[in-house]
């Protein structure tokens, strides 16, 4: 019992301070484009979404 209440706050700890990072960063979690983040992204072209977030400046 002792090693489950060890590791339970342990990952409590790990999870508030991911959730501090992101605030503190101001940056929202992404993923990368579905797969390893080598920059090569699964979609041809931009979704509209995409594009009229750009032109907004908010990427």
């Amino acid at each position: 019992m002792n090693y489950f209440l060890a590791t339970f706050a342990l990952m409590l700890i790990v999870i508030a301070l991911m959730a501090v990072g992101v605030m503190f960063g101001r940056r929202a979690i992404k993923g990368s484009c579905g797969g390893l983040n080598t920059g090569s992204c699964v979609c041809v072209e931009k979704c509209e979404k995409r594009k009229k977030m750009e032109a907004e400046g908010q990427v």
